[in-house]
């Protein structure tokens, strides 16, 4: 039994659906950070590969940033204290980009990259919270600091120790202070919120 109130469609009638283009959805998307999982040992080769599919697709609109976290800790051998760079997170690099749909296999094949982290491999964002405990993101901060002033290290692996300003550069909140470590004055370059200014 046929209803005669719906309408009926002809062969020759086309329906057009517009279609979104990839630049139009990138465009509408916010870029976020994601973490990405990859062989152990494999987080420089993963994170080449990965600008090169970057470059190769064309997808510099939609990734912007690939990071390994590093950190820097104070190491001692044979009696000798030395600053050195860790991996803060082996097996895991940082990608700050426009996620959708379609970006999830160009990531996901790239050689060393195991996948996204988050339930069942789908890409889970960070927080606010976690971007701004891991440093990802610079906040422009306005601080009154200048050459020659006394600083005080509160976060990181100097924490505790005093040092002078030997320069600054707002562009990037990043001061270079003078510490005394192993016996001489080592020039360390901090983030503005890593310091105290001592009056």
């Amino acid at each position: 039994m046929e209803d005669k109130n719906l309408e009926k469609v002809k062969k020759d009638d086309v329906i057009t659906v517009p279609k979104e283009s990839s630049s139009d959805l990138a465009q509408k998307l916010e870029a976020k950070w994601y973490v990405l999982h990859t062989f152990s040992g494999y987080e420089n080769v993963a994170k080449e590969n990965l600008e090169t599919v970057v470059d190769k697709f064309n997808l510099g609109d939609r990734i912007f940033d690939i990071i390994i976290p590093m950190e820097d800790v104070v190491e001692e051998k044979n009696g000798k204290k030395k600053l050195v760079q860790r991996k803060a997170m082996p097996c895991y690099i940082l990608v700050k980009m426009k996620y959708a749909d379609d970006l999830w296999h160009n990531v996901t094949r790239t050689r060393g990259i195991t996948g996204f982290v988050g339930p069942k491999g789908r890409p889970l964002a960070l927080t606010e919270e976690e971007i701004m405990k891991l440093r990802l993101e610079k906040i422009k901060v306005e601080v009154d600091l200048k050459v020659g002033d006394k600083v005080e290290v509160v976060d990181g692996p100097l924490n505790g120790m005093i040092g002078q300003i030997s320069a600054v550069n707002p562009d990037i909140n990043v001061i270079t202070v003078n510490v005394e470590m192993f016996g001489r004055e080592t020039a360390v370059d901090l983030e503005f919120a890593q310091v105290r200014k001592i009056n």
